[in-house]
């Protein structure tokens, strides 16, 4: 048998690394403070950032951009290529909230923490 100290080690790193599976996925956390329910969504750290903070000119926008995500034809941060839309065009939110393919199981352990 381990000593306890070891055994608390063990436990410890298991932990971790449940923590670090399930923070790839949308899930809710107790604030135990107010004792409400929060929405966390670790996932949309991984959004694109194409812009610059930079003072305001003259706007000259080109009406396409080759290296725009969102230009039709274009390939988004996602993988999938746009329709070559000519009129306004509504997205699928690539970095949404909540994803459909969400484990329902298999979250941490423990009162506040709760996946959907």
């Amino acid at each position: 048998m381990l000593p306890q100290s070891v055994q608390g080690q063990a436990s410890s790193t298991s932990m971790k690394v449940q923590r670090s599976e399930s923070a790839k996925y949308p899930h809710r956390r107790k604030n135990i403070l107010t004792e409400e329910w929060i929405l966390v969504s670790p996932h949309r750290t991984q959004r694109p950032w194409q812009g610059e903070i930079s003072s305001r000119e003259k706007e000259n926008r080109p009406a396409y951009d080759p290296e725009c995500y969102l230009c039709p034809g274009n390939i988004r941060a996602n993988g999938e290529t746009n329709p070559r839309y000519s009129d306004t065009f509504a997205f699928t939110n690539d970095f949404s909230a909540l994803l459909p393919d969400t484990p329902l199981e298999g979250g941490l352990p423990g009162e506040h923490f709760v996946q959907h």
